[in-house]
């Protein structure tokens, strides 16, 4: 197995912050402003913003803060985010690389969690969970709930204390991997549109090198603002797991075919009505209010909750269904 020293008393590699961005010029200026309010800023860093043929550029926002921040600003035709997340590492000159999603914050204490768990568990591939900020919509709220909580992913996202913490597989909304890992696998896949991010970690893996999960690495991950979107978006997600399984023989777990047997087993409900089919959707969907509502949280978030859930588990289950019997995409 490979292993890289990355961080230490005598060793501060730079980072490079890869961030693609598709007209969210705003996102953009609220992640920069979550660099500028870091508690402190302990290593050497760069932010690279690559626009990737945006019809609503960042261009002007990104040199309003080169004043105050190491940022610089690539522009490129649209490739998709695998393309631009080569391209912006290509320029990037950085020893690791840290992928953020535009539309992620982070908090005040992301870059001292990040020199402490380089120092502490150096690896070539990491990341870390991500949660919602307070003054996010109920609607936003409640599909974080639904993409991190154990009643509908098994927190493989990062959310279980109790995750095996050498089997994480990162998502490019926070992920870091070193230059040496990433060049050995050449970079992202841009054939895939949905699952890159999944299919880069079991690269990275496969080719021998450690990964983990660094759990107060978290960001903030400003989620779909309607349901629909948040329908396609699993939907889309369901149908890459298959692919992904194609490409990486092993890599479907059980937990993956839980959506499509909730989906399955919903049906089943529906048509023993009269029998009391409802009983256990409705215990289900009272384990996920006691969960939100017992923690503190408005009856409108519960509600919302269930809502996000029921949507992520049929989404991700219809589209593992479609594409497993041969309707799905294998790459947009």
């Amino acid at each position: 197995m490979h292993s890289s020293p990355l961080y230490s008393d005598d060793t501060h590699p730079m980072i490079s912050f890869i961030v693609p961005v598709y007209n969210r010029p705003q996102e953009v200026k609220e992640l920069l402003e979550s660099f500028l309010s870091q508690e402190t800023t302990p290593l050497d860093y760069e932010v690279v913003v690559v626009e990737d043929g945006s019809s609503l550029p960042c261009r002007e926002m990104c040199e309003s803060y080169a004043d105050k921040l190491p940022v610089r600003y690539l522009c490129q035709s649209n490739t998709g985010p695998s393309g631009a997340r080569n391209y912006g590492a290509k320029a990037a000159q950085g020893d690791i690389f840290l992928f953020l999603d535009s539309d992620v914050e982070l908090p005040a204490s992301y870059l001292s969690s990040l020199v402490h768990n380089l120092k502490q568990r150096p690896v070539d591939l990491f990341g870390g969970p991500d949660a919602a900020k307070e003054d996010y919509t109920v609607t936003q709220r409640a599909i974080s709930y639904a993409m991190t909580s154990f009643f509908t992913t098994g927190g493989i996202r990062g959310g279980r204390k109790d995750q095996p913490l050498d089997k994480f597989y990162p998502r490019t909304y926070n992920m870091g991997v070193t230059r040496t890992a990433y060049e050995a696998v050449n970079g992202f896949r841009q054939d895939l549109r949905y699952g890159e991010d999944i299919d880069f970690s079991l690269r990275v893996i496969e080719a021998g090198y450690h990964s983990a999960l660094y759990h107060d690495l978290f960001v903030y991950h400003k989620r779909r603002d309607t349901y629909e979107k948040f329908f396609a978006q699993v939907r889309h997600s369901g149908r890459a797991r298959i692919t992904l399984g194609k490409l990486h023989p092993g890599s479907t777990k059980p937990v993956h075919y839980l959506p499509s047997l909730f989906v399955v087993g919903n049906f089943i409900c529906f048509l023993f009505l009269a029998q009391g089919g409802l009983l256990l959707p409705l215990i289900y969907a009272l384990l996920i209010l006691f969960d939100v509502y017992g923690r503190g949280d408005s009856l409108e978030l519960a509600v919302n909750c269930v809502a996000a859930a029921y949507i992520q588990l049929f989404g991700y289950g219809i589209g593992f269904i479609e594409a497993m019997i041969g309707r799905g995409e294998e790459s947009e």
